[in-house]
Parts: C-alpha cells; structure tokens; sequence
C-alpha cells in the first residue's frame, strides 16, 4: 500500500485544561471535507484530457490480470510491454475534426508493478470492446497446492 497524501488534523478548537489539552472530535472534519472537495474537483475546470487511466488488478489462483478501459483506442494504438518488473501500457489516440476544433491527438500511459511471482514469458493481453485485459501466468511453485491428509 502506498500513501498517496498525507495532512496533519487541524487543532483549531483546542480548550486549554489543568495541565493538558483537550480535543473536540470534530476539529479535523472541516479540514477533511476541504481535501476531499479539491482532490475530487482538481481537474474539473481543466479541459485537457488526462494522461492516466483507470485500472483494475485481480487474480485467481493461476493468473493475475491486469484491466484498463481504453475506448475509442485502437488496437494498432496500444503497447503493453514489462520492463523490470513493471508492466506498462501505453496508448495514443486522435480525437476527430469538427466544427472550430482541429483534430487533436494524445498519449496516454500507466504503469503498474508486478509482483516477482509471473512467468512474464508467458504473458498475454486481449483488447475486445474497449477493454484490455493482461494476463499474467503465475509461476507454478508459488501457486496453492491442495494437499489430503488421511487421518486413521
């Protein structure tokens, strides 16, 4: 887990005690909802399109898969590579000509570490509706083994 940002509470209501000092619980809330509304509103004026894209990792006990929503992408547009443990897809895709707008064009790009347990020989991705879907093999020592024990 990575802590992406991290703020002190506020100690604004602070009622000075015989010797100590005593916190309202709801000193800090005002702070809070502050840097929700700016980390949530940060890039709503902003008419440039984002670089970064959202994306899902889950896994079974064979594969962890890697899923980015990518539409109107084309496939031809799309490179995933892994480097260094690190997956990266990247893609580039041109938004059309109309009316006052000339046509417009960016990349976009994600990185993701992965972790030391993937064949990465053997992985695969598919691009199908907007969606690509990595596939990373897990290695087979490090897959669960279900073991039976007989008990006499």
């Amino acid at each position: 887990m990575t802590l992406v940002r991290y703020t002190y509470p506020s100690y604004r209501s602070l009622a000075s005690l015989p010797g100590r000092f005593q916190r309202s619980p709801w000193s800090g809330l005002e702070t809070e909802i502050d840097r929700l509304f700016t980390s949530a509103l940060s890039n709503f004026g902003d008419p440039s399109p984002s670089t970064r894209f959202p994306v899902d990792l889950y896994e079974d006990k064979d594969n962890t898969y890697v899923r980015a929503e990518l539409p109107g992408v084309n496939r031809e547009a799309i490179k995933v590579e892994m480097v260094e443990g690190y997956l990266t897809i990247s893609a580039s895709r041109k938004t059309a000509a109309t009316e006052g707008k000339p046509e417009e064009s960016f990349s976009l790009a994600r990185s993701v570490s992965v972790a030391d347990d993937v064949q990465t020989d053997k992985v695969s991705a598919a691009y199908e509706n907007g969606v690509l879907t990595v596939t990373l093999p897990k290695r087979e020592e490090v897959k669960p083994k279900k073991i039976t024990v007989a008990v006499n």
